[in-house]
């Protein structure tokens, strides 16, 4: 049977704007992608809260994508692996230029690309921030108006990446948005 790594931050995850929870498998994208593809292929999901891609997070390792990305590739062999992270990168601690932003997520493509080079790799685009939900959600503290400016910018930064590393692009703008609660994660329908 073929396998997905499902890489990702808080949305992969599962987090539930409006309670903090985690939605039910069903309801997870990463549920709803192993619904559709039946038994064809096995999901790992690998989402965890707060999780940056290239970022050094104080949090700790597993929140440390670049870190924490070789212990799941090295444990199995993925035929694809999603790539579906980089906005907490944008945090108002980390504040990366987008230019350092570009090349932090270089090098956790080169980590993914090194350590499992026949994978097919996807790079997933989050959905721009929401200023009000940010300014107004429990999430201000961590994102200002900075942080969602430069998240308009991601779109560009990532079809440029999966360009240069052959990568399948899926920007999530126009396909999802983030929940007017908080600015930052998916509502059930999203």
């Amino acid at each position: 049977m073929k396998k997905i790594l499902c890489f990702g931050d808080s949305n992969t995850f599962g987090f539930i704007p409006e309670s903090g929870k985690r939605y039910d498998k069903t309801v997870r994208w990463t549920g709803v992608l192993q619904n559709l593809l039946k038994n064809k292929y096995q999901i790992t999901e690998a989402g965890c809260n707060n999780r940056t891609a290239f970022v050094d997070n104080p949090a700790g390792l597993e929140q440390t994508g670049y870190k924490i990305l070789p212990k799941y590739i090295e444990k199995d062999y993925f035929d694809v692996i999603i790539l579906a992270i980089g906005i907490n990168d944008l945090q108002l601690f980390f504040n990366p230029s987008l230019k350092e932003f570009e090349t932090g997520m270089q090098k956790f493509i080169d980590i993914a690309k090194q350590l499992s080079p026949d994978s097919k790799l996807i790079l997933v685009c989050p959905p721009k921030l929401d200023l009000n939900g940010i300014n107004n959600g429990i999430f201000h503290f961590q994102f200002d108006e900075i942080s969602v400016e430069k998240s308009l910018h991601l779109p560009k930064i990532y079809k440029t990446l999966s360009v240069k590393n052959g990568c399948i692009f899926v920007d999530l703008n126009g396909i999802a948005e983030v929940s007017p609660l908080d600015g930052l994660h998916f509502s059930s329908e999203n």
